[in-house]
């Protein structure tokens, strides 16, 4: 194992004490599997102060048959999970023997840690409001979701909850909707 963590060494060169977001691949229809058993990987090895969370994020979605509608859950990013690590060449060498892993997204194989906007749209971590730096009445950008690049007014905040309601003008009507954190910004006055 030694000499496996060694030939890694170039691979996790940009080894860093601060927990960062990276991206696994994964088989086809295993990323649930590579989630469950990487935690299950830090519990038996007690690497708990170096891997903090494991996810593969899922949207719901209502199917519609002749007969009825059902809701199913739908990977957002087939064939990948996101881990939040310290990268080191033990962690990688841990990592990359799961089954199911085929690999760190990155230049050759070499994860690439997510930049905080990567994090925040796809929304890795919890945002809280004075994150946001919004408050209500401030207009705010739609960066996400069906309404996507779309402007409004802030109306209310639900902290407990992380969402926002935003109120568009659509077809010349006032329109309340309501939008997780990571879903908006502030909008520039510029523009």
């Amino acid at each position: 194992m030694d000499d496996m963590i060694e030939k890694n060494q170039d691979i996790v060169s940009d080894s860093d004490s601060e927990p960062k977001w990276y991206v696994i691949h994964t088989y086809s229809t295993y990323e649930l599997a590579v989630r469950d058993n990487i935690l299950k990987m830090v519990e038996n090895t007690g690497l708990q102060d170096q891997i903090f969370d494991v996810v593969v994020p899922q949207e719901e979605e209502i199917v519609e048959t002749k007969t009825k509608r059902k809701l199913v859950l739908r990977k957002k990013f087939p064939t990948y999970a996101f881990i939040k690590m310290i990268n080191t060449p033990h962690v990688y060498y841990m990592v990359t023997r799961i089954h199911g892993v085929t690999g760190f997204v990155g230049a050759g194989g070499k994860p690439e840690a997510l930049t905080p906007e990567e994090v925040r749209r796809n929304g890795l971590e919890k945002i809280k409001a004075e994150d946001l730096g919004l408050k209500v009445g401030d207009r705010v950008r739609i960066i996400s979701g069906a309404f996507e690049t779309n402007e409004g007014d802030l109306t209310e905040i639900d902290v407990e909850h992380g969402l926002v309601k935003v109120t568009l003008q659509m077809f010349g009507k006032s329109t309340p909707i309501e939008l997780e954190f990571n879903q908006v910004e502030k909008a520039n006055p510029l523009m």
